[in-house]
């Protein structure tokens, strides 16, 4: 097993590398000569999650997320003291990538968008956007454990997870931003100052993960093989 310092720094370069696109891309977007809508921005969401795990899964697990963390933690496949260092290198990785957008893209754009922070659509309350954050994080933890974590996994690599992102910015996007990843929204509000609803995006996908982690660990997941004496 790679020794907590090189998992740590995978943990930062992969979540660095998903802010980093995922916020660039939202922010470009809204230049005249790109304007490839939402699903141009899932699908950029969707590749570089997935080749960012596939890079850092064989060295840090690839969780690039706390609520995916989380749910490791719950089914007791990581521990505290992994998990909190874990998280730590995460949020650095997403700061550093919101930083990037803000020097590498025009900032007129980026200070309008907030450099690509998740926004929550006036047309729902709190609880429907937490709800909907948890929903999808619980789609997106569930493929980290049916894909990756499983010893029944295909060996799909981080494109089945990678995958999940798609169909959730296409669903969520309008109306939460569908991060399903606190450290995606943390890392643009920290750079931006704005933290306008960040709540939703810390307790939803971490209902999400926690729903998933009891699930896979409880019912999913097969019995783990004792070794016989």
């Amino acid at each position: 097993m790679a020794t907590l310092s090189r998992r740590l720094v995978a943990e930062a370069f992969g979540t660095f590398g998903l802010v980093f696109v995922g916020s660039a891309v939202v922010v470009v977007n809204a230049f005249p000569s790109a304007a490839f809508g939402l699903l141009g921005i899932a699908v950029a969401h969707a590749f570089v999650f997935a080749i960012m795990i596939t890079a850092t899964m064989n060295i840090s697990g690839g969780h690039l997320n706390p609520a995916v963390t989380f749910g490791l933690l719950v089914a007791r496949k990581i521990d505290l003291r992994t998990a909190l260092p874990y998280i730590a290198a995460q949020l650095a990785g997403a700061a550093l990538g919101a930083l990037l957008v803000k020097y590498a893209i025009p900032s007129n754009v980026g200070r309008v968008l907030s450099y690509g922070t998740p926004v929550i659509a006036s047309s729902i309350t709190l609880g429907q956007a937490i709800t909907i954050e948890a929903v999808l994080t619980f789609f997106l933890v569930s493929a980290v454990f049916g894909t990756a974590v499983s010893p029944e996994a295909p060996k799909v690599g981080g494109f089945g997870i990678g995958l999940v992102l798609l169909f959730a910015i296409l669903v969520g996007g309008p109306l939460t931003g569908a991060a399903l990843n606190p450290a995606r929204a943390f890392g643009p509000a920290l750079v931006s100052g704005n933290w306008l609803g960040q709540a939703v995006w810390w307790v939803g996908p971490l209902l999400g993960g926690l729903a998933a982690g009891l699930l896979w660990k409880l019912v999913l997941l097969p019995p783990e093989k004792t070794q016989e004496s």
